[in-house]
C-alpha cells in the first residue's frame, strides 16, 4: 500500500477534458479547439469587435487553455506567458524599485538567476531563505516587502514547505504570495485551497508533458491581481502562441492518468535506490525518510516523478553513473513522458554561486531524477547497471 496522501475529489479529470472546450464556442461547432493563427481581427467599427482584436492582447486558442488551467487549481482566473521564466519575469514586474522579495533558498537555478542578476538591476531587493524554516520566514519580512516566493517540492533538494503556514503570515502582512508548483502541477496540488495568491507553473514540464512545448501559467482568485498581470502579459509581450496553446491544451486531458503513473514509478524507483549500497540519501517527499513526509501527506494529493538522491562518491562517480545510463537521457528538464537524469552542480543549477551551492548541499553527488511512463521495472535495470559500473571505479 502506498503513502496515504490527501484524497483526490471526483471531477478533476473530467474538467482537464471538458473545461473551457465547449463546442458550440466555435461557428463549426469543432469538437477540438481550433487553432487560431491570426494576428489580427476584423472589427465591426473602430473599437468595436467581438472580444478579440491583437493576437498578443489575446487569442481564442490561448484563452480556452487558460479557461481549462484555471479550472484544473480551482481558480476563477489562468493567465499563460511564453516560458516559466516569463510567467515569474511577469510576477516580478508587478514590483517596484525599493520593493523587497523573500524568495525560497533552493529554487530552480534560472529562477535565482533573474532575481540575481535582472531583478536587483531594478532596484529590487531580495532575500534568499529556507522555506521549511517558517521563523526565519516570518521575521525576514519588511515593511518594503511586497511578495513571497517559494517552489515546494523544491529543485533539486525536494524541501516541502508549508503553504498555509506561509500564507497566514503573508496575509498578516499583506504580502503577496505565489507558489511555484510545477513539480506538482494542479493534479496533485493545488497551492489556491491552502491560501496562496498566485500559483506558478513552467507549464513545459508536466502540464504538457510531452517535452515539446516550452510555456508558462498563473493562475488566481484575485481580480486584482489578474488585472494586473493581464495588463503585464499584455505589455512586455511575453505570451505563448496559438500553436503551443493548443499542445498544452491537448496534453492537460491526459495529465491524471500521467501522474498516477508517474507517482507510481518514482515511488517504487525511490525504494530501489534507497536500499542500493552505493547510495547515501534519498530525497522524495513520498517516503517515510523524507523530513517533510507527513507535511506532504496532509497538504498535498500524491506525488509526481522528479526527485533526486546523493551517490556514495564524487564527481567522477556521478559522471559514470550518468554516461552509462541506457533508457534516462542525460538532459535538463524535467515532467515527460520519456526519464531524464541530470547533476544540477554543473546543469540546472550551475548559475547558483559556488558557495550557495555548497551552502544548500547541491554537490557534485547529488542527482535528479524525472521518471517517466517507461515499465518501472526497466528503469529499475538501467539505474542498476549504471549504479554497478559507477560504484566498481
Amino acid at each position: 500500500m502506498g503513502p496515504l496522501f490527501k484524497k483526490q475529489p471526483k471531477g478533476f479529470a473530467t474538467k482537464a477534458i471538458h473545461a473551457g472546450q465547449n463546442p458550440s464556442q466555435w461557428n463549426s461547432r469543432s469538437v477540438v479547439p481550433p487553432i487560431s493563427l491570426s494576428t489580427t481581427f476584423k472589427q465591426h467599427g473602430p473599437g468595436e469587435h467581438e472580444g478579440y482584436e491583437y493576437s498578443r492582447s489575446g487569442n481564442p486558442t490561448r484563452n480556452v487553455l487558460e479557461n481549462c488551467l484555471a479550472a484544473l487549481d480551482d481558480a476563477k482566473y489562468g493567465l499563460t506567458f511564453s516560458s516559466g521564466l516569463g510567467t515569474a519575469m511577469a510576477v516580478f514586474s508587478m514590483l517596484s524599485s525599493g520593493d523587497h522579495i523573500i524568495i525560497g533558498d533552493d529554487v530552480y537555478g534560472g529562477t535565482a538567476r533573474l532575481v540575481r542578476q535582472v531583478i536587483s538591476r531594478l532596484g529590487i531587493q531580495f532575500s534568499f531563505i529556507d522555506p521549511t524554516d517558517l521563523p526565519a520566514f516570518e521575521s525576514a519580512i519588511q515593511s518594503n516587502t511586497k511578495l513571497v516566493w517559494v517552489e515546494t517540492p523544491t529543485n533539486p533538494l525536494m524541501k516541502v514547505a508549508d503553504i498555509e503556514a506561509i500564507s497566514k503570515f503573508c496575509q498578516n502582512k499583506n504580502v503577496i504570495f505565489a507558489v511555484d508548483n510545477t513539480f506538482l502541477t494542479s493534479y496533485f496540488q493545488r497551492p489556491l485551497e491552502l491560501g496562496a495568491d498566485l500559483v506558478c507553473y513552467s507549464l513545459t514540464k508536466y502540464m504538457n508533458g510531452h517535452s515539446d512545448v516550452v510555456m508558462g501559467c498563473i493562475t488566481t482568485n484575485s481580480e486584482d491581481l489578474y488585472q494586473k498581470l493581464k495588463f503585464l502579459q499584455n505589455a512586455t509581450g511575453i505570451v505563448p502562441s496559438p500553436f503551443d496553446c493548443y499542445q498544452v491544451n491537448r496534453g492537460l486531458k491526459t495529465l491524471p492518468l500521467r501522474m498516477e503513473q508517474h507517482q507510481k514509478s518514482s515511488i517504487a524507483v525511490a525504494k530501489f535506490l534507497e536500499e542500493h549500497p552505493f547510495v547515501q540519501k534519498v530525497l522524495h517527499p513520498a517516503l517515510p525518510s523524507h523530513p517533510q513526509h507527513q507535511l506532504s501527506l496532509k497538504q498535498t494529493y500524491g506525488y509526481s516523478g522528479v526527485f533526486s538522491f546523493f551517490l556514495k562518491g564524487d564527481l567522477k562517480h556521478s559522471r559514470a553513473f550518468l554516461q552509462n545510463l541506457k533508457l534516462f537521457a542525460l538532459a535538463e528538464s524535467l515532467g515527460g513522458y520519456e526519464s531524464l537524469a541530470e547533476l544540477p552542480s554543473i546543469m540546472t543549477h550551475a548559475s547558483v554561486p559556488a558557495e550557495e551551492r555548497k551552502k544548500l548541499g547541491i554537490s557534485d553527488s547529488l542527482i535528479r531524477l524525472s521518471i517517466g511512463l517507461e515499465e518501472t521495472e526497466d528503469l529499475i535495470g538501467d539505474l542498476e547497471n549504471a549504479l554497478k559500473i559507477s560504484m566498481a571505479l
